[in-house]
């Protein structure tokens, strides 16, 4: 009987459980997708290094599940405690009827298991198909080879996902019981005869709580972009970013007597149709929610910057990885050893007879000495790097240091300018397809493409900047920085070379180390991975230099793009999964506190048929209701996404575009569209049906 029962309560009360059910199958589709990534076989197809880097992802994405099977947990719970509110009278006639509470937690029990059943099944299917299209991406974004890709179903990642989301609803059974057991028959049946007081607050107050709000959130956002080189520790930070927390509460806590003034000073638009009803209904629920759409507003918050932030990080590197990867491989090497020195960590380290005297030779030389065919290399060029006490980068900026050091404190000027001559830089420059340079005996370049550094650096060269080198002054050629780089990378990193003419009196005992280029002299992608292994650690060249202790080291164009792709890739897949939670989470919870203020105040929607509206009236005044009410905090989180989005590109100067922000940002706006919309009409419509019910 109590089956029977359960089956018709479901389908009777389908229209309540729709946000719950959306919430559970794009919950379970989810989980299931990001932990099925381990079963396609096309990505194992790949070199060494990408499997170890597509086993970290994985590593990763486990330890990410746990937490978002937290958060999916908290929210299913938080659903379902909305559905039994929404039928404590149903629950009073049960017990007046004779029923115990042992036998309506069962059938909640069983409503739970079929609802459960259900949107598992559902969730599943939705994931398996998403996960071919999760694969298929991953595979293009580690280069795999796409020949061996198969429809693939992962069994570890249904067993996972059943697991984690059996707990979730045993957790949920749990809650029912002890929820059923706290009730009485008297408040079950009066449930539905509540009508909450409306909550009103001080206008004027709340005018002048809003203002206060503003100017702190406004000091925040000022100091999060134009006061970053202050903010250079943890402890700095944390101030800024509790005074936004609270600035958004205060702002939450007096918004609503903000918009009733401001609305009320017009008359022709507070008597308009229901926007009186509106603006109090507003008023109460933004009242009665305020730690609720604060925590929704901070979720949306850090879903936009996750998103945009990670997605234009990997566009930046996809788009300069090609630009700054112009050859196949950088060699480079310490030259001049001394017999003994103080390493970075306060040690001293004594050098052998042997290092000393190999770092006096050419880094061809070593390759030569240790066996390696020099053939296997074409378009060979190798310069000397130098570097001289008497010039340092707080040398650099003359009489415009203190004016540097007060803008930028944290900065290290104690380290040495790296010198190179011109006709080496050129010879580089030409096979990387930059720009080379002609100068006057006393003229010099700063070549620089790190936007933050060229930044301090372009403060000293607007006027005539003078640098002593090798015993000569020399002035800068031009106003500002060009851009320009010799070593291999991911981005733009190179925070200054200082270009002198050839005559500048740079000799051997300066020169602090040799850097060779070159490019594979092969025609195809494996031919070059052959050459590649050489380098590596297991390699026999390395091996070797190993073996004589010398220090050789190294990158290579294949390298840095695996790497650069892992990265980009991983950051990426655990922004996106981490966002669409907080999305989904953030929605849901919205959609849930909607649902509940339409039920508890059905009667009021009553008073409105009673005096003359019609449903036409009503449903617009329910529709502008739930969209200020979905828009309000999502509008203030992307507010402090775009500060925080500045923020993140200031510090993450070298990492992050400018340009590459907008692909991704259209891509997080077409996530919030497409499941804040769904949650959003869901919720319209079910609180219409809810408001019509007798």
């Amino acid at each position: 009987m109590l089956f029977k029962l359960s089956i018709k309560n479901i389908k009777k009360s389908f229209k309540d459980y729709a946000i719950y059910f959306i919430t559970l199958v794009l919950g379970i589709s989810i989980f299931y997708m990001f932990n099925s990534l381990d079963s396609q076989q096309a990505m194992l197809d790949i070199s060494a290094s990408t499997r170890d880097i597509i086993k970290l992802m994985l590593g990763m994405l486990n330890i990410v599940s746990v937490f978002v099977a937290i958060i999916l947990g908290l929210l299913i719970v938080y659903a379902n405690g909305f559905l039994i509110n929404r039928r404590k009278k149903e629950f009073g006639i049960y017990m007046t009827l004779g029923m115990s509470k042992r036998q309506i937690s069962k059938i909640l029990l069983i409503e739970t298991l079929i609802v459960g059943v259900l949107s598992l099944g559902v969730g599943l299917i939705f994931g398996i198909f998403g996960s071919q299209l999760m694969s298929i991406v991953v595979a293009k974004l580690f280069q795999a080879d796409m020949t061996k890709f198969e429809f693939v179903f992962s069994m570890p990642a249904l067993i996972k996902t059943c697991i984690y989301f059996a707990i979730m609803f045993l957790a949920t059974i749990v809650f029912n019981t002890f929820t059923i057991s706290r009730y009485r028959i008297i408040n079950l049946l009066n449930s539905s005869k509540k009508n909450e007081k409306v909550k009103m607050k001080n206008p004027i107050i709340s005018v002048i709580v809003f203002i206060i709000a503003s100017i702190i959130l406004g000091y925040s956002y000022w100091k999060v972009t134009n006061g970053v080189p202050t903010l250079s520790t943890i402890d700095k930070v944390i101030p800024i970013i509790i005074l936004g927390v609270i600035s958004t509460i205060l702002i939450f806590w007096s918004l609503s007597g903000f918009i009733l003034r401001l609305v009320q000073n017009s008359k022709k638009i507070y008597l308009k149709d229901t926007n009186i009803f509106v603006l109090r209904q507003l008023n109460n629920k933004i009242n009665t929610n305020i730690a609720s759409i604060s925590v929704i507003c901070l979720m949306l918050f850090m879903t936009i910057t996750i998103l945009s932030s990670a997605l234009s990080l990997r566009n930046t590197l996809e788009a300069e990885l090609d630009k700054m990867t112009p050859v196949d491989i950088n060699l480079y090497k310490i030259a001049n050893l001394p017999e003994k020195s103080i390493n970075m960590y306060g040690k001293e380290v004594i050098y052998t007879k042997e290092q000393r005297e190999d770092s006096k030779i050419t880094i061809r030389e070593t390759l030569e000495n240790n066996g390696f065919n020099m053939n296997l290399l074409k378009d060979v060029i190798e310069i000397p790097i130098y570097v001289t006490e008497e010039l340092k980068f707080g040398n650099f900026f003359s009489n415009y240091l203190d004016e540097v050091k007060n803008k930028y404190p944290m900065v290290n000027f104690g380290s040495p300018e790296m010198l190179i001559k011109m006709s080496d830089y050129n010879e580089i420059a030409k096979l990387y397809g930059n720009e080379q340079y002609q100068l006057e005996d006393n003229e010099y370049v700063v070549v620089c493409n790190f936007d933050g550094i060229a930044n301090m650096r372009n403060m000293a060269l607007k006027g005539e900047n003078i640098l002593k080198i090798a015993g000569k002054e020399y002035k800068n050629k031009f106003k500002e920085c060009n851009d320009g780089f010799i070593q291999l990378s991911t981005s733009k990193t190179n925070t200054g070379i200082i270009l002198v003419p050839d005559s500048c009196n740079l000799t051997e005992d300066i020169k602090e180390q040799q850097l060779l280029v070159a490019n594979y002299n092969a025609n195809t992608k494996e031919e070059k991975e052959e050459i590649e292994k050489q380098f590596q650690d297991e390699g026999e060249l390395t091996k070797k230099l190993k073996d004589k202790k010398i220090e050789l080291d190294g990158v290579t164009k294949i390298s840095i793009t695996e790497s650069s792709v892992g990265l980009a890739t991983i950051v990426t897949f655990i922004a996106i999964y981490l966002g669409i939670i907080f999305l989904i989470a953030s929605a849901a919870i919205l959609a849930l506190k909607q649902l509940t203020e339409s039920s508890d105040n059905k009667q009021r929607y009553e008073i409105l048929r009673k005096i003359g509206c019609d449903e036409k009236m009503i449903n617009k005044a329910l529709f502008r209701q739930i969209g200020i009410f979905f828009l309000a905090p999502l509008i203030l989180a992307i507010i402090h996404s775009i500060f925080g989005i500045q923020f993140l590109l200031i510090m993450l100067d070298a990492l992050i575009s400018r340009k590459q922000l907008m692909p991704s940002i259209i891509f997080t706006t077409i996530s919030i569209g497409v499941i804040y919309g769904i949650y959003f009409i869901s919720t319209y419509i079910e609180s219409k049906n809810i408001i019509k019910e007798e």
